[in-house]
């Protein structure tokens, strides 16, 4: 079985803001999982390295209150109900928003991990969580992002 670091090249380290970061120089992290425990436990987490984090139990209430392009990190479950994380990740890449996306789930298949990385998430990560191994991904989310608008800039 994959682990989660043979997923992602994990090179971190951050300096300077970023897109993603909000004024003050915390970077917004939205987690978005229907099981409000998980959402509480990352959000509690996060919040101890510093981030802002606002959770929503569903995809449908993430679109609804989160502007396309609002800067963020995306932290995705991938089965929910309604609608699914598969399906809010093509919303987003449809929608031409550039919003790093972190996927987790519980599922243990080998190939959620890359189908993961193929439909251009940062990474996946199997529940539970590894914190540090989340706030890094976080990290390379960051620095994916800001290389990806000093390209396009």
């Amino acid at each position: 079985m994959h682990n989660q670091f043979n997923l992602v090249h994990l090179s971190l380290h951050c300096r300077g803001r970023k897109n993603n970061e909000m004024s003050d120089g915390r970077m917004k992290i939205f987690v978005v999982d229907d099981d409000e425990s998980v959402c509480r436990a990352l959000k509690t987490l996060l919040m101890t390295f510093d981030f802002e984090v606002i959770t929503y139990n569903s995809a449908i209430s993430f679109f609804e209150a989160v502007p396309n392009d609002e800067p963020g990190c995306l932290v995705l479950d991938i089965h929910m109900p309604e609608l699914d994380g598969w399906a809010a990740q093509k919303k987003i890449f449809e929608s031409g928003s550039k919003r790093p996306v972190i996927f987790i789930s519980a599922e243990k298949q080998e190939t959620v991990g890359d189908r993961a990385l193929k439909v251009g998430a940062v990474g996946f990560l199997q529940k539970p969580v590894n914190g540090q191994t989340l706030v890094d991904l976080i990290h390379l989310a960051a620095q994916t992002t800001h290389t990806n608008k000093m390209i396009q800039g």
